[in-house]
Parts: C-alpha cells; sequence; structure tokens
C-alpha cells in the first residue's frame, strides 16, 4: 500500500503527464493532434506491430519515441497512461496488458466485446489499483454536457423520447475492420454504441429491447434497427448503419419542448432548443480540436486526483453500456467468436 500511495502522490505532483498511445490508425492521429493542445500533456511514446508505421507516427507529432512492439511500450517507466487505439476486438487483451504493468488506461470503445471482459477489465484495475476509462469521448464534450444539465433541470419537463441514429456510406472491404468480423466488424459495435449510449445517458437502462439487422457478405450486421421501451411510456428509436448515411442527429422529446441535438451529435456539435409556444433557440458550442481533449484532461484531473475510476465514465456506466449492446446482440443474433 505504501508503493501505491508513493506513485500516486508523484504523479499529482508532476507538471507535465506522460501519454503513451497504443495503436497508430485513424482515430490516434486525431487524439495525438487533441493531445498538443493540453499545456500539461505530453505524448511520450507511440507503438504499432509495424514499427515503420509507429516511426512515421511519431515523427508527426514531434515525438522520438517509438516501438513497434506493445511490450516495450508499457514496460517503458516514464509512461504514466496509455490511450489504447486499436480495434475494439483487441482492447481486453491490451487493457489487460497495460494494466498488468501498472500503466493508466483510457481504452476507445467499445470497452470489450462483451461484458464478460469489460467485468474482468474493472476487476483487475480494482486489484491493481490502477486507473482505467472507457473514452466514450461524447460525455465530456461542451454540447452534451450542457444538454445532460439541461434535462437535469427540469426547465422543460421530464423526457418523453429519444430518437437517434448514426449512419455512414463505407466502401466494402472484407478485411477491413469495418466489415471483418474477426476485427469485431458491424454497425452495432462501432456507430451503433453512440445512440444507445444516448438513451443510456438520457434515459436509462431500459425495460425491453426489440431489435433487427441486415446482415452482408461478411456476416456482420450492416445495419441496425433497436427500439427501447422504459417505465413510464418514455421509449427510444436508434439506428446505426455503415453502408447508409443518416443524419446523425438526436431528438429529445420532453413535456414542454423538443431539444435536437445537431449532426453529428456525438461529436462537437450544436442544439436546437424548442420551447412550447416559443420561439426555438440554436445554441453554438465552438470547439476548435477535434474534441478528444475534454476527456483526456478529465483523465489526467484523475490521475492528479490519485483516483482510479472516472467520477463521470465509471465502471457502473460501462457495465451497463456493455449489458446493452450484448442484449441488442442477442435480439438480433449477431455472434463472434
Amino acid at each position: 500500500m505504501v508503493r501505491i500511495h508513493q506513485k500516486i502522490k508523484t504523479m499529482s505532483q508532476k507538471e507535465s503527464i506522460n501519454w503513451g498511445i497504443l495503436g497508430c490508425g485513424k482515430i490516434a492521429h486525431k487524439f495525438a493532434e487533441d493531445l498538443m493542445t493540453i499545456h500539461n500533456a505530453s505524448l511520450y511514446a507511440v507503438a504499432s506491430r509495424d514499427q515503420k508505421k509507429a516511426m512515421r507516427f511519431a515523427k508527426i507529432y514531434n515525438t522520438s519515441i517509438y516501438y513497434g512492439d506493445y511490450n516495450d511500450l508499457v514496460t517503458d517507466p516514464l509512461i504514466d497512461v496509455i490511450y489504447i487505439a486499436t480495434p475494439h476486438v483487441f482492447h481486453y487483451d491490451h487493457t489487460l496488458l497495460c494494466l498488468g504493468h501498472k500503466k493508466a488506461v483510457l481504452c476507445e470503445k467499445p470497452f470489450a466485446m462483451n461484458e464478460y471482459q469489460v467485468k474482468e477489465m474493472i476487476a483487475v484495475s480494482k486489484e491493481n489499483q490502477v486507473f482505467l476509462m472507457e473514452a466514450l469521448w461524447t460525455y465530456f464534450l461542451p454540447h452534451y454536457e450542457y444538454v445532460l444539465e439541461l434535462i437535469k433541470s427540469n426547465k422543460l419537463g421530464a423526457v418523453k423520447s429519444l430518437k437517434a441514429d448514426f449512419g455512414f456510406a463505407s466502401t466494402f472491404d472484407p478485411e477491413g475492420r469495418l466489415f471483418n468480423k474477426k476485427l469485431g466488424g458491424g454497425s452495432l459495435l462501432d456507430v451503433g454504441i453512440y445512440p444507445l449510449f444516448a438513451a443510456l445517458s438520457l434515459l436509462g437502462f431500459p425495460e425491453e429491447i426489440a431489435a433487427k439487422a441486415t446482415f452482408g457478405k461478411t456476416a456482420i450486421d450492416e445495419n441496425c434497427t433497436m427500439e427501447l421501451t422504459y417505465k413510464n411510456e418514455m421509449s427510444a428509436s436508434l439506428y446505426s448503419s455503415i453502408t447508409e448515411e443518416t443524419k446523425t442527429e438526436a431528438i429529445i422529446e420532453l413535456e414542454k419542448g423538443t431539444i435536437t441535438i445537431n449532426s453529428r451529435f456525438h461529436e462537437p456539435s450544436s442544439i436546437h432548443i424548442q420551447e412550447h409556444n416559443k420561439k426555438s433557440e440554436l445554441l453554438e458550442f465552438p470547439v476548435h480540436t477535434n474534441g478528444y481533449n475534454f476527456e483526456a484532461l478529465h483523465v489526467q484531473e484523475m490521475l492528479q486526483q490519485g483516483n482510479t475510476e472516472s467520477t463521470i465514465m465509471t465502471f457502473d456506466k460501462s457495465l451497463q453500456l456493455i449489458r446493452l449492446l450484448d442484449k441488442v446482440r442477442e435480439k438480433i443474433n449477431l455472434q463472434y467468436d
């Protein structure tokens, strides 16, 4: 206990937090760009299974340390926290690898492939007393925080329903991450998680779930329709797609008005508020980054406070989200190895 206490104390006194990035794909680039805007954050090292790819990534972001092996990253003694940006089928293994070497973890969504894996990740985090959080970045964006506070204030009354979608038309590639079942492909886990997250954060866990999906050549869900019902006659109609462009907005009906989170609702956006019998109001939330800096700042605050769990994206919320994903998968009969 003394050794852990000393480590936490050192973290709280550090002027800069040293980040490592595990995986050098598209989302890792966006995260790295935003990390450079945080004055007390340092991108210390990156790792890819392809060392040349890691080298190119490191050069872009003026980082001199890069690895072609994930084990070298997690054993680097100067790294404080690791952002995991690999395909979600690898999140479980890579998180356990980091936690096993006492590295704090911010892991991309979905946290893992099923509830069993998420439970074990959380258990290892608690056992090792090392910080762990699912990177559900929407929770930390200014416009979404505003919506949550507005609903909490009860100014527009109770929530009655939610309609949310996330769809985009992608090029079919059976070996690519989106369509490859071995990589956890499909619309539900890739983008359907955002409408489900919105329903969970705005309405809570549903009483009943109905879902259907369209399966393609590679046996993954290319489109998924979800209907959630709650007590007090609340409901959520959700949709995800990797073959069809949709508005990607969230419409929240309340007793006294409507809140529309404009496209694309899961990333920095604007909000329309239509209170009954009043003029509509457009609220802008200017963000000059990709938006990943907000969750990174939160992680740093948690580390400097000595927390091993987020006060916002808690373990319980991650467990509820993966349970919801698992239940939808059961309804559409989507199974992974």
